[in-house]
């Protein structure tokens, strides 16, 4: 079993959190030294729900911080009433099985946060954290999301800065951490690796940092259908990756 990290979630120390798309890479993440897990399946979906039993290996396996995504499918943020009741069960499972924290988000179709129903969430999730994720990055205003994300009750934001590469968007973070006044963690993620994680968050200001530190493993099978044209290689962390980025931001 992973021990728990001795850093705590709220520290003025750089938290470096592994976005894992299996339990298996949560593991192997964590053992790199992962500081928290963000725990989704389907990668190619951009991280859903994972599945019972992964909740379940994971909270057995690791004593870090995970905190799992509640996000009923891929897509956008604009969840149906089933959908919203979907995710209000899943709520209580990870609350169940005893984890620290989760990942959700809603928009209305206008671009806003759908404050009404992620304030629900929040509540519902209590005492846990909630990091609102990269809906974020779908608002049509981020300046106005960040102060409705923060009437809802969530402990963090991840973002990019409403582009792919997080490093892009550096003005629009820093700015974000500075209205944030440390009223919520404004975290960083998207293209964050060990070239760049130092110099963005000496330039943003932000004391959390989010990676996948993706890479692809490829199938171990002896046979393989040809005819089936299937890349069978699965999504895993790369080890070196996250040290590498632990050693930037430490020092």
């Amino acid at each position: 079993m992973i021990t728990e990290s001795t850093t705590p979630l709220t520290t003025r120390h750089t938290i470096l959190e592994i976005a894992v798309f299996n339990a298996s890479s949560a593991i192997v993440a964590a053992a790199a030294g992962a500081d928290r897990i963000e725990l989704c399946e389907n990668a190619a979906e951009g991280g859903t729900t994972p599945s019972y039993g992964t909740l379940k290996t994971v909270k057995q396996a690791l004593t870090i911080p995970v905190f799992p995504i509640i996000r009923p499918r891929g897509g956008d943020f604009l969840f149906s009433a089933d959908e919203f009741e979907v995710m209000k069960w899943d709520i209580q499972l990870v609350k169940e099985l005893g984890y620290q924290g989760l990942v959700t988000g809603l928009l209305h179709a206008d671009g806003t946060v759908d404050t009404v129903r992620t304030k629900a969430l929040v509540e519902l999730a209590y005492p846990l954290q909630v990091t609102f994720h990269r809906a974020f990055d779908r608002a049509e205003n981020p300046l106005q999301a960040l102060e409705d994300v923060i009437a809802c009750g969530c402990s963090r934001i991840l973002t990019s800065g409403q582009v792919p590469n997080a490093y892009d968007a550096k003005a629009l973070i820093k700015q974000l951490v500075k209205q944030a006044g440390g009223r919520i963690i404004i975290m960083p993620g998207s293209g964050v690796r060990s070239g760049n994680i130092a110099s963005l968050a000496e330039y943003t200001g932000a004391v959390e940092l989010h990676s996948s530190a993706r890479t692809q493993q490829p199938t171990t099978m002896a046979y393989i259908r040809e005819s089936m044209r299937e890349d069978l290689a699965t999504v895993t962390v790369d080890t070196a990756e996250i040290q590498n980025m632990k050693a930037a931001i430490r020092g």
